[in-house]
């Protein structure tokens, strides 16, 4: 934009491209409803992925309060995107299908956003990159985010820094590795909550964004459950048996020193 032009809520929002974005391929009233839903799930991805991007610099900051303000933010943008569930389950079956058939191999599967989130959330999976073409660069974004260390390793740095004793082996671990169980860890977490500071208000707040992003999977399930029941996937995906098998928590220490306490 020219320094002289003037600037204006329109232009500034760019909002001539947002509101001409929505092309459907059918006649069917309620395709629109789902473009924009998707659309701003979309949107509100790339702001996570924005905000985990700056609480993993302050978690390896050491910044208690920094992140914490961070984390709050980020689980209000999770919940926002749980409650969009809402306005999808307003579809029944049928409004569905009056255009699903005209959605082609696209599947929301291929969201290279959700992908990174998950890897940044600890998810190591080649599957994730099912739907990415070989060069393309949202391939390359959900490979590189799957070789990048993760929100729960950034936690461990913040707890070195702490002053926790945390284990060599986890805290140099091949991040290009799932998260494993560990032991050693969950001990070290139990003192952390014990101690009752910050840090372990951090780790609660980590809890909460495991758990929303657990309930956002388990809406996704029931929403495709009550839109397309046991049938694939739109594109060929396995739909809610592949929803189904990822209701699992991305922190597993985090979960297990709840046995501990």
């Amino acid at each position: 934009m020219r320094e002289d032009t003037v600037l204006t809520y329109s232009s500034y929002l760019a909002l001539e491209e947002i509101l001409t974005a929505q092309r459907p391929v059918s006649e069917s009233h309620d395709e629109t409803l789902f473009i924009i839903v998707h659309q701003v799930y979309e949107l509100w991805f790339k702001q996570l992925l924005h905000e985990f991007a700056e609480l993993q610099l302050e978690l390896a900051g050491g910044f208690t309060a920094h992140a914490m303000r961070t984390l709050h933010r980020s689980l209000k943008l999770m919940r926002l995107a749980v409650s969009q569930m809402d306005v999808m389950e307003t579809m029944t079956p049928f409004q569905f299908a009056a255009f699903r058939g005209k959605l082609g191999t696209s599947s929301g599967f291929q969201s290279a956003q959700f992908r990174e989130i998950e890897a940044v959330l600890g998810r190591r999976d080649e599957r994730m990159l099912l739907g990415q073409a070989e060069g393309t660069p949202a391939r390359a974004r959900i490979e590189a985010a799957m070789a990048r260390p993760t929100l729960y390793d950034s936690l461990l740095t913040y707890l070195y820094l702490r002053g926790y004793e945390v284990p060599q082996d986890r805290l140099h671990r091949d991040v290009r590795l799932p998260l494993e169980p560990s032991e050693s860890l969950q001990d070290l977490l139990l003192r952390v909550y014990r101690d009752d500071t910050g840090a372990a208000q951090l780790c609660e707040r980590l809890v909460d964004l495991d758990e929303c992003l657990q309930e956002w999977r388990y809406r996704h399930l029931k929403m495709v459950e009550r839109t397309i029941g046991a049938r694939p996937g739109t594109g060929g995906s396995s739909g809610g048996a592949y929803l189904r098998a990822s209701l699992t928590p991305s922190f597993p220490d985090l979960w297990a020193v709840r046995s501990m306490a």
